[in-house]
């Protein structure tokens, strides 16, 4: 066809001495009725008609993944505001929280840390992680300060809570007011392999704050939870430079009655205090 429409262009036309060399042709051109349309307009015509109907159908197909991208967008941010009101739900009524924890640190390509114990929360703002393998630690927050404890080293770790680098810190919005949008600049749902049928992931991107020790501290915490019941079962905070830390939780208690002094911390005697908000990195 373009072929076609380049010899009509080029002055192909019925007079041509080409089209009355054959015998054929010269009676086909005699016979041609002097009203004929030339037949290179119509071929002209119809081959513009061809290709705005393509652009049309094109165009129609565009807008209609548009809006089908859309509204799946809308349908996934509603989806997971749906569950993150579900979470927070959860663990905005209980007064105390008991549960065992798996907890993995990775840094890159480095072989993964993997130790294990048990976390009690008590309201407000009171944890309690005791790890039990494969040497025993301890990480307190009785609301005001954070202490880490390592009877190994015979060291405690002192720092004000708003000033703890420390990844656990994130978690105390399950010993207060079970609010993400105090963590969460933005929260959506994504899909990740492995995830047991019920569950289901939300990725909250951590609001950028003035302090610029936290700016660096989280790029993205992700959180798996049930899907019918709103319990978290999994945690995963994501640092810069390819560092993640990652617990599952399970066996959740609540409202179980705690000792009154199981959120205090006693310094022990011959341990060493450092003071946790002068370092530049969290301790291990």
């Amino acid at each position: 066809m373009r072929n076609s429409i380049e010899l009509c262009r080029s002055g192909w036309t019925k007079r041509s001495p080409h089209l009355i060399q054959a015998r054929f042709f010269r009676i086909a051109y005699f016979r041609m009725p002097a009203t004929t349309t030339p037949p290179c307009y119509n071929l002209i015509v119809n081959q513009r008609t061809r290709v705005g109907f393509v652009a049309v159908a094109l165009a129609s197909v565009v807008f209609a993944m548009a809006n089908v991208s859309a509204l799946a967008s809308k349908q996934t941010s509603d989806s997971a505001k749906s569950l993150a009101r579900l979470l927070e739900e959860h663990y905005r009524r209980p007064h105390t929280l008991q549960a065992v924890f798996l907890e993995r640190y990775s840094e890159g390509k480095k072989q993964s840390r993997i130790e294990s114990g048990t976390v009690y929360f008590r309201r407000p703002g009171q944890m309690r992680w005791e790890y039990d393998s494969p040497e025993k630690k301890l990480f307190l927050v009785d609301g005001k300060t954070t202490w880490f404890y390592v009877p190994y080293d015979h060291t405690v770790t002192k720092a004000p809570v708003k000033e703890s680098s420390d990844w656990r810190t994130p978690l105390s919005l399950l010993t207060g007011k079970a609010d993400l949008s105090r963590l969460c600049n933005e929260i959506d749902l994504i899909s990740q392999s492995g995830i047991p049928s019920g569950h289901a992931v939300l990725r909250c991107l951590p609001k950028v704050t003035k302090n610029l020790s936290e700016r660096r501290e989280y790029t993205e915490v992700l959180l798996e939870l049930d899907t019918s019941s709103g319990e978290l079962a999994r945690i995963e905070i994501r640092q810069p430079g390819g560092i993640e830390m990652e617990y599952r939780f399970g066996n959740w208690q609540s409202d179980i009655p705690f000792a009154g002094d199981l959120f205090r911390f006693q310094v022990p005697a011959g341990v060493a205090i450092v003071d946790g908000a002068s370092l530049a990195e969290p301790p291990l």
